[in-house]
């Protein structure tokens, strides 16, 4: 006897089993995003009156440097995981795969050139 309904019979249809880690990586991110950005906000009052100089020197510390990138990291993820929510519940049609990846794009290219701004910033450019 077969007790499953006739839409999980259909190969190719139902759920695709991804949405509890989709759903627990936005909520780590979120989390995680909660002290980052304080870090980062902190970060952004002490050097607003500082010369390039200055903020070079602030980013030659290893460990700002090093929670810049976890703060880029961790912006770019739950970003993408956001939008990507946005588009799969609102965008219908052909349209919605190409946008996903457009998506996924957008994001690897915003962490990208942030963290090479943050290691030429931490190395002295």
């Amino acid at each position: 006897m077969d007790m499953r309904t006739p839409l999980k019979r259909v190969r190719g249809y139902g759920a695709a089993g991804e949405g509890t880690g989709h759903f627990w990586t936005q909520r780590l991110t979120a989390v995680a995003n909660l002290f980052l950005i304080s870090f980062f906000v902190v970060l952004l009052i002490a050097l607003h009156d500082e010369p390039y100089e200055g903020v070079r020197a602030a980013f030659a510390n290893p460990l700002v440097g090093l929670v810049m990138g976890l703060v880029v990291i961790s912006v770019c993820v739950h970003m993408r995981l956001g939008m990507q929510t946005i588009i799969e519940d609102y965008v219908h049609g052909g349209t919605k795969v190409a946008l996903v990846i457009l998506n996924t794009f957008f994001a690897v290219l915003v962490a990208s050139a942030s963290l090479f701004a943050i290691v030429k910033m931490s190395f002295g450019a």
